[in-house]
């Protein structure tokens, strides 16, 4: 197993030849070599109409004057573009015998440091003067004409280069750790809970299990989270179990897992909070009486709330000041997690801490030091660790010193980070994993 090309100077045909010799059956799968995927992920292309119709590939490992050295003089003759692999250590001995051979000083070069990783770092600058720079392994040096073209796309993603540390639960951090790569950001998950079944839930009252046996009584079944739906729609047989009732959910993720199970929801509310939730379904339901009852006599509501073992009673308390008769079950339960000295060190050098719900917030603060890193006192954080962080101030990202700014998906947790102390930067509008990536792009575009 190979990073770039398992052939393309990686010894890949040796570790071949001593299968083959010893009579092991191989397999070779061709990759994209980083001398071509380094410069494109910075925007030169290696080869050029008009400009470029050749490309040498040349490993810079070997020292300039030894005998098995590459022929830089003749190198310098061939034209086109030179791609030269791990040549950072040697190269001021490679540009002066290239400068030597007859190479113009003035031809455009370029190193491409940690290529095709959110770490990406492209310095241009020409044969003579790229060592004035500051060039660090592993990157890829490109001399020639296309190391002049500026194609960047890669490095100008909105969240390029940013750390962002995801505190979701495992099951669940894929699609924003997606969302923040496409983004440019390098996705850090350090899961902070994890969500308990309802079968593992000791629940006062009925059971979900029994609850679920007669849905179609309500009226409205209302489910304030996806992993309350997930749980809701395990503890069923089918979509046809909802009977008359209708289907409110708080927002689209949670939409889209009773979708994926044929459940349409009759209503979601504009705003993605209990709030707003509970001001829609009262006038949805006040809609529907009007006109259809006597002497203005509403007849009486019955609603279901399948919601998580703690949370907020602004639904139920409200639908039930407004006449409704509602039960609550639950469904499932969120369990703090430890973090470990790795991941708070990855937290410590993060540019952003993520929060999608109150209780990661809680189990993050629990944590101690990872609360005090937050808080701005970086260097308490990571010092109280253990002694393996001992040394940590001194080599990790020494340059950026500042604690991570707090990004909260939407005003609930926002207000349990306040209130436990923790300074909230960004807060997403749309309270989405998508709308959370769009609040950190527009921050970080200012």
């Amino acid at each position: 197993l190979k990073g770039g090309d398992p052939l393309v100077f990686a010894r890949g045909g040796e570790e071949a030849k001593a299968l083959a010799e010893a009579g092991v059956d191989f397999e070779i799968i061709p990759g994209i070599t980083s001398a071509f995927a380094a410069p494109a992920y910075a925007g030169i292309p290696v080869t050029l109409r008009h400009s470029s119709t050749s490309v040498t590939v040349i490993t810079g490992h070997e020292a300039p004057n030894a005998k098995s050295s590459v022929n830089w003089e003749a190198a310098a003759q061939l034209g086109g573009t030179l791609v030269i692999l791990m040549g950072v250590a040697r190269w001021d001995a490679i540009a002066e015998r290239l400068l030597a051979a007859g190479m113009s000083p003035d031809t455009p070069a370029a190193a491409v440091c940690w290529g095709t990783r959110p770490t990406q770092r492209t310095t241009r600058a020409t044969l003579a003067t790229l060592s004035e720079h500051p060039l660090e392994a592993p990157s890829v040096i490109v001399v020639g004409e296309v190391a002049a073209q500026e194609l960047e796309w890669f490095e100008k993603r909105p969240l390029f280069g940013k750390r962002v540390v995801v505190t979701r639960p495992a099951a669940q951090n894929a699609s924003l750790c997606d969302m923040l790569a496409r983004a440019g950001a390098e996705p850090i998950p350090v899961p902070l809970i994890e969500i308990v079944a309802a079968a593992e839930i000791r629940a006062s009252g009925d059971s979900l299990e029994v609850v679920a046996e007669r849905l179609g009584d309500y009226d409205w079944v209302i489910l304030t989270s996806a992993n309350g739906a997930r749980a809701l729609l395990s503890a069923i047989n089918d979509a046809r179990d909802f009977g008359k009732a209708k289907v409110a959910a708080i927002g689209p993720a949670t939409a889209e897992v009773l979708k994926a199970a044929n459940v349409r929801p009759d209503l979601v509310p504009s705003s993605y909070i209990a709030e707003a939730l509970l001001e829609e379904l009262l006038g949805a339901v006040a809609a529907a009486a009007k006109g259809e009852t006597a002497m203005g006599d509403t007849p009486r509501t019955r609603a279901l709330i399948a919601r998580a073992a703690v949370a907020r009673d602004v639904l139920p308390e409200g639908l039930r000041a407004a006449g409704w008769e509602v039960d609550v079950v639950e469904s499932y339960r969120t369990k703090g997690l430890e973090v470990s000295d790795a991941a708070r060190a990855e937290i410590a050098s993060s540019d952003v801490i993520t929060f999608a719900s109150p209780s990661a917030v809680e189990q993050f603060v629990k944590t101690g030091s990872a609360a005090e890193i937050a808080s701005g006192d970086t260097a308490a954080g990571i010092t109280s660790i253990s002694d393996k962080l001992a040394a940590y101030e001194e080599q990790a990202r020494p340059e950026c010193p500042t604690a991570p700014i707090v990004a909260c998906i939407g005003p609930i947790t926002a207000a349990a980070a306040r209130k436990l102390g923790l300074e909230v930067t960004v807060e997403a509008a749309e309270h989405t994993a998508r709308g959370l990536v769009e609040a950190l792009e527009k921050h970080f575009a200012k």
